[in-house]
């Protein structure tokens, strides 16, 4: 008897969540998934985390002794570097998510959309040349936000608390502030410096200082408010009002892009490689496609890295060679999938990266016009041409990864592009607002400020996501997760995984030193040129010896943030890449 009233009580239950759905528009974009409240036993000793600062790491503690999963701690962690990471962190932007529930692979693009009233040449003046800047400062370069419908998304599907709960350390840190670090201060002076006045970005953030504490009682009620509504104020209550009212007249988001923005779960990339199970980001990500060929592409030319010692001349070379390849079938191929049929399974074919693998010279660098994308078509027209200098001194966005004992783990990576994205900051919500339209193709074969081009598949189209690099990853040996991982960098991003991964497993380095080992760069254009960055440069002999065999050498600060777990069969280890201000925890 019992059994039969508690299912009563849950249909009834369900019907009145589907009606409360209803009445809101928030209806979830796959079919409604019941919360997996069945108590698994704990196959590790600990749960853990790698993250963008100690506040993050403060706020994931906390979850994870209240009881939540890893999916509860990575949503307290996401809206926690909104706070407190304010230049990448954020809810006005997007990101991808990749995450391993109860033994199965799941990835979620909340990845920001173009407006209604995008159009294809927004950015260009009256000759077809591209406005410099228009996309990357001001209300123009807006995308629709997507970090808090994922964030709703992700925890209410596969979270353990409920969602207040997760949503407390980030109202606390903006209600009570946060001491400001060196680097987030020095961050802000760039930027201020960089928007010139052009943004309202000094009224909200001119002062923050080193070692004072900074606080935010507008994003504290915007975080009450999501706390107490969910996504549903976000996209259609007072502070979509707010978003809209600081667009209107400025910039082309109204209130009906946010009532229509849509977190989407897709297939993610999965490949095996070296006895591993990589599980990687889909497009609208080029970053696991291109890790993917890489890691296959390296495997395949074996011989030719037999016995190259690691970061020589020769492994550069080499890296650089397969680089060209993946880059090259990037700005042809990749772009939304949602309007552009991207031939992903073709791309990652052991047949096709074989035939690739096999046009590496291992002498010399290939002529970079010889480099053409693989399944058969040409490179976006004049796209070398048409190259300019235009590369990015930052690196922008930010990685968290987590694994809880239960053997769950999430790799999310997410953006507003630039530090501190637009410069706008949302009036009477102190919500910093991405410019992530800079990653369309504002017109085919010109580089975006990462220096890469596109082709039409990355168009400016209405409601249409951009193309990305942003590679959250989680590699599973036997069904168990082995590798959580994923760092900021734009089109660095996978290059610089690709490179941590051969580090461990290749090349069998502790977890510390593959992720302070040194990395470069390479992507197609500009011609031969491989990027190094200052954290391990490359210079003295080793320069003169890359150099010798035709390169040209450019130090670049890409070098990111790589955030990484490792298991070890029940214990996990995380590190914090050296170059940033992160932070890793541990909870027994």
């Amino acid at each position: 008897m019992k059994l039969v009233d508690r299912t009563k009580i849950s249909r009834a239950a369900l019907a009145l969540v589907s009606l409360s759905a209803l009445s809101t528009g928030f209806l979830e974009v796959t079919p409604a998934i019941a919360k997996d409240t069945q108590q698994r036993p704990a196959v590790l000793n600990a749960s853990a985390v790698a993250v963008a600062d100690k506040y993050a790491a403060d706020a994931a503690e906390q979850i994870f002794k209240e009881g939540g999963n890893a999916v509860d701690a990575a949503v307290a962690i996401a809206f926690s570097l909104a706070v407190t990471y304010p230049e990448a962190g954020n809810i006005g932007g997007g990101g991808f998510m990749t995450l391993y529930v109860n033994g199965k692979p799941y990835f979620l693009d909340y990845r920001e959309r173009a407006p209604l009233a995008a159009t294809r040449n927004m950015y260009l003046d009256d000759k077809g040349n591209v406005i410099p800047g228009k996309s990357l400062y001001g209300y123009d370069a807006v995308g629709v936000p997507g970090t808090v419908d994922g964030m709703w998304e992700a925890q209410r599907r596969f979270g353990k608390l409920q969602w207040k709960q997760v949503l407390q350390p980030a109202i606390k840190y903006a209600r009570d502030g946060f001491v400001v670090d060196e680097q987030l201060a020095k961050r802000r002076e760039d930027a201020s410096k960089e928007f010139g006045g052009k943004t309202n970005f000094d009224q909200f953030f001119g002062d923050m200082k080193e070692g004072v504490t900074f606080k935010q009682p507008d994003l504290a009620n915007v975080l009450t408010r999501i706390a107490n509504q969910g996504a549903k104020d976000f996209y259609d209550g007072k502070t979509a009002d707010l978003i809209a009212a600081a667009m209107k007249g400025h910039g082309l988001i109204t209130k009906r892009d946010l009532q229509e923005y849509k977190a989407v779960w897709r297939q993610p990339v999965e490949a095996k490689w070296n006895g591993y199970e990589v599980i990687t980001a889909p497009p609208p990500s080029s970053g696991g496609v291109g890790l993917v060929q890489l890691l296959k592409m390296k495997a395949m030319l074996a011989p030719q890295f037999k016995d190259v010692t690691l970061n020589s001349p020769q492994y550069i070379h080499l890296i650089a060679e397969i680089e060209k390849r993946v880059f090259a079938d990037r700005a042809q191929y990749l772009g939304d999938p949602d309007f552009y049929k991207v031939p992903v399974a073709q791309l990652t074919a052991d047949a096709y990266l074989a035939k690739r693998a096999a046009d590496v010279n291992p002498d010399k660098p290939s002529d970079t016009k010889s480099v053409q994308p693989g399944l058969g078509t040409s490179m976006p027209e004049k796209a070398e041409a048409t190259h300019s200098a235009k590369v990015p001194e930052k690196a922008e966005t930010t990685h968290f990864s987590v694994v809880d004992k239960w053997g769950n783990a999430v790799s999310n990576t997410y953006t507003i592009n630039g530090y501190f994205g637009s410069g706008v900051v949302v009036p009477g919500a102190g919500i910093v607002l991405n410019d992530e339209m800079d990653d369309f193709s504002s017109k085919p074969g010109v580089p975006n400020m990462f220096g890469v081009v596109g082709s039409d598949a990355n168009a400016i189209a209405p409601k249409k996501r951009p193309l990305s690099s942003m590679t959250p990853t989680i590699l599973t040996k036997d069904g168990k997760v082995a590798l959580v991982i994923g760092t900021p960098g734009g089109s660095r991003i996978f290059t610089s995984i690709f490179q941590v991964i051969n580090n461990i497993y290749d090349f069998k380095m502790p977890l510390k030193d593959a992720v302070g080992a040194m990395r470069f760069h390479h992507q197609l254009l500009p011609p031969n040129t491989i990027f190094w960055e200052p954290y391990h440069p490359i210079d003295g002999d080793l320069a003169k010896q890359v150099e010798a065999k035709g390169y040209v050498l450019k130090g670049q600060d890409f070098s990111g943030d790589i955030q990484a777990i490792r298991i070890d069969g029940d214990t996990p280890e995380a590190v914090a890449d050296p170059r940033g201000r992160g932070v890793t925890r541990v909870v027994q």
